[in-house]
């Protein structure tokens, strides 16, 4: 009886708590993520939304709309970012590209070597650089909070072979998105760029229309596409996979400072979450892969080499047709200089 009695209260206090809570909500946020549940940016708003409301103290709510509730694509969303009817929104570069050109710098091949590099980069001046620059573009209305991780890093995958050499490249019809930098990358190293949405992606490999993709290993599996008969990957690891949160502008500077702070801090939070999250997934992710009959291949220095050189008259493109590319070229390379110098100092420190 006591027992039962005990769980009835516990229960009512807790209830009560939570309509305290939601009484005491000042502030709003509602994020979107165009994913679902098992994706990386569903992990990072599970971590945003629970540390946000708890620093809080229940005075900002967010409330998350996972798939297309709210909006179906980048620029769709990224309006309503900045017509306030969305707080929080994630895209890719290429999500972003038609509104922030400059943001496919992260889509440029081989700048950032590892995972440790780019999150270093990530976490730092880079990104309020970027920030700086969408403010400026979108008029004060379109923030960038942090730059996060949606699936590890893009890797050439296709039906038809095995990828060691540029050369392998040769004539294989690439699928990309319909955006400039992909393509001339997929062209500078030999290959045809196919522009296909990602909805018909399975069925184009399947008939044929493609032959191959640059994608994460949790996204080629979680589609699929080894049933499709994508058998062949080969780890060169060209571009890190960012994520680009984005809030509303006016949303985010409504809110005083201590609010503000808070909001600030669960970015990071979420960005730590999104680093960690492809890791864990990609590993089960490959083995599967493996014992389904898939060929993966692992280049060597070298031959990552190859791939870089071929890939290099991109960078010149770059820099020469972006609207602000060459400030975001300049900008990255020398994150990726000084993050490199540091951890290579680290390393040598925590070796002794």
């Amino acid at each position: 009886m006591l027992k039962g009695t005990i769980k009835s209260l516990t229960m009512a206090a807790l209830l009560a708590a939570s309509a305290i809570s939601a009484q005491a909500a000042d502030y709003s946020i509602r994020a979107t993520a165009n994913s679902n549940e098992n994706d990386e940016d569903y992990d990072g708003l599970i971590v945003f939304k629970n540390y946000v409301e708890s620093a809080s103290n229940g005075a900002i709510e967010v409330e998350l709309f996972i798939g297309t509730q709210l909006c179906s694509k980048g620029a769709e969303c990224l309006q309503g970012v900045a017509d306030g009817s969305i707080d929080v929104y994630i895209s890719t570069s290429g999500g972003a590209a038609g509104i922030f050109p400059y943001v496919q710098v992260l889509d440029l091949p081989y700048l950032m070597a590892d995972d440790r590099v780019a999150e270093h980069v990530l976490s730092g001046d880079f990104t309020r650089t970027v920030r700086k620059m969408a403010l400026e573009s979108s008029g004060d209305k379109i923030r960038l909070m942090t730059i996060g991780n949606t699936g590890g890093w893009r890797n050439f995958a296709n039906t038809k072979r095995r990828v060691q050499t540029p050369g392998d490249m040769e004539g294989l019809k690439i699928r990309t998105v319909v955006a400039d930098l992909p393509q001339e990358l997929v062209k500078a190293l030999g290959a045809s760029p196919t522009p296909i949405p990602w909805p018909e992606l399975f069925t184009s490999f399947q008939t044929g229309v493609v032959e191959g993709s640059k994608n994460g290993i949790t996204d080629i599996m979680g589609m699929k596409f080894p049933d499709a008969g994508l058998k062949y990957v080969t780890l060169d690891g060209h571009a890190y996979m960012g994520a680009l949160w984005w809030m509303s502008n006016d949303k985010f500077m409504s809110m005083p400072a201590e609010m503000r702070t808070i909001v600030s801090d669960g970015f990071s939070q979420l960005q730590q979450a999104t680093f960690a999250s492809p890791k864990r997934k990609s590993i089960q992710a490959y083995a599967d892969f493996v014992a389904g009959g898939g060929d993966l291949y692992v280049p060597s220095p070298a031959e990552k080499a190859a791939f870089k050189d071929a890939a290099a008259p991109v960078y010149d493109w770059f820099k020469s047709n972006v609207d602000g590319g060459g400030a975001v070229f300049d900008a990255l390379t020398s994150a990726v200089a000084e993050a490199e110098a540091e951890i290579d100092a680290g390393r040598a420190a925590d070796i002794e």
